[in-house]
């Protein structure tokens, strides 16, 4: 079977270090799904206005040429415990597939665009299908979540400059603050003097990290 990009999706993260490890842990980190010219039809998007939330299916266009394995290491369990890639969400997967439940901010049937929030793809990410979410089927309170029940992200103290782009709205700044106390760090990585690199909005965040706190030391 061959499946083709309907949309791809443009998002503040040019890179994959930073972005959320899951879809809806920010979400005010807002981002578009624009389609590619064989889909731009407005009437593709009719009855779209009645939903919240959608589902998205995209490829993990970074990772094609990645090795697979039948076990992965996820970062929740710190890196160091193995555990089987069905039993995860982890990037590394057969066919590169992505799916992620993201929030509707805006529709533009004229363009057409679909502006989303809390979702966890970078800039480019080809998206293959959408599918409206549907709280009556899709939604089990009761469901066990495996060993994300037992573990936790700790999250961390973000401390800001004051010379802060000002092109940057309110929302742009919560964005970057929600994102950097999630520890978009490696697990295994716990050097207090190393300074990391992260892209967001043309821009290079320059952070270290101490215990809890993180620190933004330049925004270039």
């Amino acid at each position: 079977m061959n499946i083709h990009p309907i949309a791809y999706f443009r998002s503040p993260f040019t890179s994959k270090f930073g972005i959320p490890r899951q879809s809806g842990l920010v979400d005010e980190l807002v981002g578009r799904i624009e389609f590619t010219p064989d889909y731009r039809q407005p009437e593709a998007l009719r009855g779209m206005e009645g939903y919240d939330y959608l589902w998205l299916i995209w490829g993990f266009s970074e990772n094609v040429d990645a090795e697979k394995h039948p076990t992965v290491r996820p970062p929740l369990l710190g890196g160091n415990e193995r555990v089987g890639v069905w039993a995860t969400r982890s990037p590394f997967r057969p066919n590169n597939l992505g799916l992620s439940s993201v929030r509707i901010v805006r529709i533009d049937a004229t363009v057409p665009y679909i502006e989303v929030a809390g979702a966890d793809l970078m800039d480019g990410t080809p998206i293959y299908d959408i599918k409206p979410y549907l709280p009556y089927v899709d939604s089990h309170a009761d469901a066990r979540g495996g060993f994300t029940d037992d573990k936790q992200w700790q999250q961390l103290q973000v401390e800001l400059p004051s010379d802060l782009p000002a092109s940057w709205s309110e929302s742009d700044i919560q964005s970057l603050k929600s994102v950097l106390s999630l520890d978009p760090r490696p697990h295994y990585h716990a050097d207090p003097q190393r300074e990391y690199v992260m892209p967001f909005r043309d821009y290079e965040v320059h952070f270290i990290v101490s215990d809890t706190v993180l620190r933004v030391l330049s925004i270039a």
